[in-house]
């Protein structure tokens, strides 16, 4: 394509201003943001001026009629991500949508149809594995240095860290809880590093205590209690395809120490410790040579200064070079259909499969 991109942003609040839109802002040469669009006229003002953009909507199915559009953001609230998105792959626009894919696997079933039947890109907004800690690790395990890894144990987890904005406490709206909002990066990342291997059935177990409860501290304000229908702790045990498991925590609230956001690989040649933001610990690696023991930190981690930024410049890069989705909607539709399988598990007691057919 020779001419620059042109790109339209379908819900333009933080996530969208914060992220996207300074992505697309960094490539000026290769693409440009012509309109913005946003149920609340102000907000989509309020980014249409901060970015210099001269279009507005209020309505997305108007944006994507116009057919100088090539791709669009959809970075609305979790329960306004299908419609956007398969209306504009409809349009014949290239699509990212910020995690998680959809509210449940039906959804992304359907988003991932369409994008087949379309022929245009789908990538989830799963900006983690973009990071320099990532990128570095990936390189190693396809390497083969870590061997097959058989296990991980993923933690997303917050002492106090309810956020007190949005609509993240209101399940009718989100989905879910810290599973599907912060554990579904970390498990993304995991599965990245393991090459996504096929999920088979999965138990899990959530709870909702803390969350609900009126007297205890929040980092991130006061919210309204009686809006909490999330969950505030998951846990889950997911089995694979290949026979390796992987267990995952995720938490708003727990009483631990920090704020762990980490994934724990077990190979059979070498382990490794992953914190996609974790600065001089980002990465450090556990291995055997000559029956001596050797705990490892690699200095060349490469720098990314924002992985938001770096995940729209491949969303770009590959409509503009033919290349296949970054973050593929499949990829979505597993995280998804994982998560719906842990919530039916806390309700059932019971081992639940995993269906990741569309």
């Amino acid at each position: 394509m020779a001419k620059k991109l042109k790109i339209g942003i379908i819900g333009s609040g933080g996530i969208a201003q914060s992220c996207h839109m300074k992505g697309y802002e960094s490539i000026p040469d290769l693409c440009e943001m012509v309109a913005v669009c946003d149920m609340n006229p102000e907000i989509a003002k309020q980014a249409a001026d901060k970015f210099g953009i001269s279009q507005t909507y209020t309505d997305h199915r108007e944006m994507l009629a116009d057919p100088e559009i090539d791709a669009v953001s959809v970075a609305t609230p979790n329960k306004y991500h299908l419609q956007p998105t398969v209306d504009a792959l409809n349009a014949g626009k290239h699509v990212i949508c910020e995690k998680p894919l959809g509210m449940n696997a039906e959804e992304c079933r359907i988003m991932c149809r369409t994008a087949k039947e379309t022929g245009k890109i789908l990538q989830v907004g799963l900006q983690s594995r973009f990071s320099g800690p990532l990128r570095f690790m990936k390189e190693y395990v396809d390497a083969g240095k870590m061997g097959h890894v058989y296990y991980a144990r993923a933690q997303a987890l917050r002492r106090r860290g309810v956020p007190a904005w949005g609509v993240f406490i209101e399940k009718d709206k989100q989905g879910g809880g810290p599973l599907i909002d912060i554990g579904v990066h970390v498990l993304d990342l995991t599965l990245f590093l393991m090459g996504y291997p096929k999920p088979v059935s999965a138990s899990g177990k959530t709870w909702d205590t803390l969350g609900k409860t009126p007297d205890l501290f929040n980092y991130w304000g006061q919210y309204d209690r009686s809006k909490f229908t999330v969950e505030d702790f998951a846990v889950g045990m997911i089995k694979f395809e290949d026979g390796s498991v992987v267990v995952l925590e995720s938490s708003f609230m727990g009483n631990l120490s920090g704020d762990p956001f980490q994934t724990q690989l077990f190979g059979t040649k070498a382990g490794a410790v992953v914190k996609p933001y974790g600065g001089d610990e980002s990465v450090q690696i556990f291995t055997e040579v000559d029956q001596q023991l050797f705990d490892m930190k690699p200095a060349n981690v490469p720098n990314v200064e924002s992985a938001h930024v770096a995940e729209i410049q491949a969303f770009v890069d590959a409509i503009l070079n033919d290349k296949p989705s970054p973050v593929p909607g499949e990829n979505g539709l597993i995280l998804n259909a994982i998560f719906d399988a842990l919530y039916k598990s806390s309700e059932t007691g019971h081992e639940e499969l995993v269906d990741v057919t569309f």
